[in-house]
């Protein structure tokens, strides 16, 4: 029954030509618009690790019995060196996709990929009741379906893959809900993103109840609907060992009664494109990653000893002095600010400092100000802006100068420490003389 199998793996079975292309550099094999024809061609993919399949509507197929794999169709299976599988631009019956999936525990097959698709109908999903695949990365984009909410039960069914499930992605589909049952099945789940959906406070703390989603380590919800800070908080703050959290692109409000605890595991955060105008703190004691940049903050009162990446561009920040509560920066970015100054007494006592972007902010060119950036320059730690976008603002004199053609020479910089000895030697000689 192979041929029932390769009804998943071959979709578009319609009129119109196409066929498969191998890249034998890349491993990789793109098959469009597969005709009865021209299905032959697909031999070519069995040498690839990657495969391909776009266009097409399976529909037709979906009341087509399928049952068990011969031994010989098995030993096919198991002896293809395909890894990925990606799916594109097709319409796919859910009662066909519970039927065969099963059949990728014969495979090799280690992710999964839907693009464009849009699955159909309704399936029980019984034959996937105590299924193992090795399947263990899951990704959806700009897919369509049937709201999850209802269909808990079908999870249930495919429990056993999904406790072992590593990577799951769900980006650009207009999801509103991931139900709390759900979540509670992803036992084993590391990643998950569901960035540019439509996620909302009520439906964030629904997805992350007590008990779902228990390992995970990384996930984004970028470019969602959510603007509560201390919503978010206290919804993820269940996620024990989540390490990576992504919430940019939100339209978050905070005040003062806003902070909460985040979860103590948290290593990055980014909040950035999120509207706030302050940092609330507690923010976790462990945090090397925090992305505050293109917000609204003013004044930045931090203290994170483990830090080591602060990005901060495109604020409307003033100094720079909270540098002093974070020895181990190693990365810094505070480009298009409102910051007059780099204080180079504090900048090289940030020993780990290698890498600064501060361009675009409205320098004061005082023999401090412009001396401080040069000598940062003169480290090599300064990126690429430099030094064409450091440019003065003030003094009047230096106002469009770049900072690297300000003189910070002695003699203009500190006339007191030239002018003070040649008065000493003057004296000697005038006591000499005498």
């Amino acid at each position: 029954m192979i041929g029932a199998v390769l009804l998943l793996l071959v979709p578009g079975l319609v009129e119109g030509g196409g066929r498969c292309m191998l890249n034998r550099t890349e491993e990789r094999c793109v098959c469009r618009w597969l005709s009865e024809e021209t299905v032959g061609s697909i031999i070519q993919c069995l040498p690839a690790s990657v495969v391909e399949f776009w266009g097409g509507d399976l529909e037709r197929y979906a009341a087509l019995p399928i049952g068990d794999l011969q031994p010989s169709s098995i030993e096919i299976l198991e002896s293809l060196s395909i890894r990925k599988l990606i799916f594109g631009d097709l319409v796919v019956p859910e009662v066909l996709l519970a039927r065969v999936l099963k059949f990728f525990s014969y495979t090799q097959v280690q992710e999964l990929v839907f693009e464009s698709c849009a699955f159909v109908g309704s399936s029980n999903w019984a034959e996937m009741a105590g299924q193992n695949l090795p399947v263990t990365t899951l990704r959806f984009h700009n897919v369509t379906s049937a709201p999850l909410t209802g269909h808990e039960p079908g999870f249930s069914s495919l429990r056993r893959w999904l406790e072992s499930l590593q990577e799951l992605a769900v980006t650009g589909s207009r999801v509103t809900a991931l139900p709390c049952a759900v979540g509670r099945v992803f036992g084993a789940l590391r990643s998950l993103d569901v960035a540019h959906n439509s996620l909302g406070d009520s439906g964030l703390a629904d997805a992350f109840c007590e008990g779902a989603f228990p390992r995970l380590q990384g996930l984004s919800l970028r470019h969602n609907n959510l603007t509560s800070y201390r919503g978010a908080c206290e919804s993820l703050r269940r996620l024990r060992q989540l390490q990576r959290l992504d919430m940019s692109q939100n339209r978050l409000t905070a005040g003062p009664a806003s902070s909460c605890w985040w979860p103590m595991s948290l290593q990055s955060l980014n909040l950035s494109h999120t509207g706030l105008e302050e940092v609330l703190t507690p923010l976790p004691p462990n945090l090397e990653v925090l992305d505050m940049s293109c917000n609204h903050l003013r004044t930045l009162d931090i203290s994170l000893g483990s830090l080591k990446t602060l990005l901060l561009s495109q604020n409307v920040l003033q100094d720079v002095s909270f540098l002093r509560n974070c020895p181990m920066l190693e990365v810094l970015y505070v480009d298009d600010n409102l910051i007059s100054e780099l204080p180079w007494d504090e900048l090289r006592l940030l020993g780990h400092l290698r890498d600064v972007a501060a361009a675009g902010n409205p320098y004061n060119c005082s023999c401090s100000g412009a001396g401080g950036i040069q000598r940062l320059a003169a480290t090599g730690r300064l990126g690429p802006a430099w030094p064409q976008d450091y440019v003065c603002d003030s003094p009047p004199r230096y106002r469009h100068v770049l900072v690297k053609d300000v003189s910070v020479s002695v003699l203009r910089c500190n006339s007191a420490a030239v002018i003070a000895p040649i008065c000493t030697i003057l004296a000697i000689l005038c006591v000499a003389g005498v």
